[in-house]
């Protein structure tokens, strides 16, 4: 039982305000549920092996679909996150996540958007674009298929960002559009020009040094084995299993 994990009466204070409303007969125990969910999420388990401690795994399973659904695992985070309190620098970046073959049916609902995954030269992936505080801790979050440029992720985050002094990109975000566009925000960019550029582009490189924490929050990340490994289909239940890695390691 030792090396079950389980929340806190604090923790579970703070995630309280973010439950679905109970409608007729009252919820499991939420504070074992949610805790069960967490295991499995961390070691990539499957719900039937999920330790008895926890409930039977059907309800877990449920929670875990139902919840992942209405976006509340997501807006968790988002809510919490919400707090950061960041106003010096953010910084961007992208990252590739393994699909695994139970996740690659390319054959998406009529009239959806589809999985979310794409061939790459690593084979087929999802690609979750960040926005991180100063810390290293995730604020803002967005998936793409894995062949999406990191442009798409960058104009689809762009609107999000908070009011902050710096942006710390690496090469893949250097275009003129961008550029501008966060001028226009007041945002001063730590991006290095790409090589192809005619006339060399100057930018902070002490300040550039830090940006090493996005790199360090998104293999923190990939320690939790159903983030690193996509198994869900459905790309917004994928999505809740990173918010909850989110909201476990950085902002609980």
């Amino acid at each position: 039982m030792s090396d079950l994990f389980w929340l806190t009466d604090a923790q579970m204070a703070r995630l309280a305000p973010f439950f679905s409303k109970s409608h007729g007969k009252p919820r499991v125990d939420d504070k074992r549920v949610l805790s069960g969910i967490i295991f499995i999420n961390r070691h990539g388990l499957r719900w039937r092996d999920a330790p008895a401690a926890y409930d039977p795994h059907k309800t877990l399973y449920s929670r875990w679909k139902r919840w992942s659904e209405k976006g509340i695992f997501a807006r968790m985070m988002a809510g919490l996150a919400a707090e950061h309190g960041e106003k010096t620098t953010v910084m961007i970046d992208a990252t590739y996540l393994k699909a695994h073959r139970t996740a690659t049916s390319m054959a998406g609902k009529k009239g959806g958007r589809g999985r979310l995954i794409g061939r790459t030269k690593g084979g087929m992936n999802t690609k979750l674009h960040a926005i991180c505080d100063s810390q290293g801790r995730p604020i803002d979050l967005f998936v793409t298929a894995g062949q999406v440029s990191d442009y798409i992720g960058a104009r689809a985050l762009l609107s999000r960002l908070p009011n902050v002094k710096w942006l710390l990109g690496d090469r893949g975000y250097d275009a003129d559009w961008f550029r501008e566009a966060l001028q226009d925000k007041g945002i001063r960019a730590c991006i290095p020009g790409r090589k192809q550029r005619k006339t060399p582009v100057q930018y902070d490189k002490r300040r550039y040094k830090r940006r090493n924490r996005i790199e360090i929050m998104f293999g923190r990340l990939k320690d939790w084995r159903r983030v690193a490994t996509r198994y869900d289909r459905c790309p917004k239940v994928f999505l809740s299993a990173i918010a909850l890695a989110v909201l476990v390691i950085y902002w609980l």
